[in-house]
C-alpha cells in the first residue's frame, strides 16, 4: 500500500497551477506555430504572432498568460493501492488556495447567487475515479469564463445521427464567434446522459492527441476541417485558423437519447498532470 500525504498533494497542486498559468504546453505552442506558417491572411498571422509572443513573455517574466486565471477543474485518478492520510478534496483546495495567494493569480470564484467572491479561488471542481495500481494522478485545468461560457449541450434525437452531431457542433462554434478567443480547441462528449456528456467534453480537452479509435479520430478531423472553413479566424477577425484541435470522448447511451456536449477552450489550453 502506497502512502501519500495531504501535504504532498497540496504542494504538487500548487506547483502545477503555477506551471499551467505561466507556461503554455509545447504541443499547443507547436500547433500555434504551425497555424502561423499555414495561414495566408496577414491579419491572422499578426494575431498568431502576438499570441506566441504573449506566451513567451509569460514564461520569461513569470506573468500569467491570461488575466483570467480561471476556475480550477481537477480530474483525479486514485489507484486502489494508494492510501491517503486525509480528504483529497481538502488537499487539492489547499493547493489551489496557496497557488492563487502565492502567485497573485486572479481570484475569480464567487457564490452564484450573492456573487460574493470566495477570495482564494476555491472550491475547485473535482472529479474522482478509482483505478488499478498504486499511483495518484491529478490533472489540473484552470479555465477562464470567456470560452467556458460559449459551451453548449443538447439532447439530440438518435435519428439525428453523425450529421446531426456535426451540425450542432458547428452551430455552437458559429454562435460563439470570436468570444472564446480563437483559435480554439473543442472538447466534445457524445453519449452517456446529460451530465456524463458534459464531463466527457471537459475531460477530452486534457489530451492533445487524436482518439485511439480510428472512427472517432476521423470524426475529430472532419469537424476540425468544417470549423476552419467558417472563416472566423484568430480572435474572430477572419482567416482559416479557427480551431487547433478537436477531441471527442464517447460513452454508451440510452436507445432513446443522443446527448452531445461541446466544451470550447481558448488557445490558452492550460492543463498539467501530477502523478504521485
Amino acid at each position: 500500500m502506497k502512502e501519500i500525504t495531504s501535504k504532498v498533494i497540496s504542494e504538487k497542486v500548487e506547483e502545477a497551477l503555477y506551471e499551467a498559468c505561466h507556461n503554455l504546453n509545447s504541443c499547443t505552442l507547436n500547433l500555434l506555430k504551425e497555424a502561423k506558417r499555414s495561414e495566408d491572411n496577414e491579419l491572422s498571422r499578426t494575431i498568431l504572432d502576438q499570441i506566441l509572443e504573449n506566451a513567451e513573455i509569460a514564461q520569461k517574466e513569470s506573468i500569467p498568460m491570461c488575466q483570467d486565471t480561471g476556475i480550477v477543474t481537477a480530474f483525479v485518478k486514485i489507484g486502489r493501492d494508494v492510501h491517503l492520510d486525509g480528504d483529497i478534496h481538502e488537499a487539492i483546495n489547499v493547493g489551489v488556495h496557496n497557488a492563487y495567494e502565492k502567485f497573485y493569480l486572479r481570484k475569480s470564484v464567487a457564490n452564484p447567487i450573492s456573487r460574493l467572491n470566495t477570495k482564494d479561488n476555491t472550491p475547485a471542481i473535482i472529479h474522482i475515479d478509482i483505478v488499478e495500481g498504486d499511483k495518484l494522478s491529478i490533472t489540473l485545468a484552470p479555465k477562464g469564463a470567456g470560452s467556458e461560457n460559449m459551451s453548449r449541450l443538447a439532447m439530440l434525437n438518435p435519428t439525428d445521427g453523425v450529421e446531426g452531431i456535426k451540425a450542432f457542433i458547428l452551430k455552437a462554434v458559429k454562435e460563439a464567434g470570436g468570444r472564446p478567443c480563437p483559435p480554439i480547441f473543442l472538447g466534445i462528449g457524445i453519449g452517456g446522459n446529460f451530465e456524463k456528456s458534459a464531463e466527457m467534453a471537459k475531460e477530452s480537452l486534457m489530451r492533445l492527441t487524436p482518439s485511439n479509435d480510428p472512427e472517432i479520430a476521423r470524426l475529430e478531423q472532419e469537424i476540425k476541417d468544417e470549423v476552419n472553413k467558417t472563416g472566423i479566424g484568430p480572435m474572430g477577425l477572419g482567416g482559416k485558423t479557427t480551431c487547433l484541435g478537436v477531441f471527442i470522448n464517447t460513452y454508451p447511451c440510452h436507445i432513446a437519447s443522443l446527448p452531445v456536449a461541446v466544451n470550447i477552450q481558448c488557445h490558452a489550453n492550460r492543463h498539467v498532470e501530477v502523478v504521485l
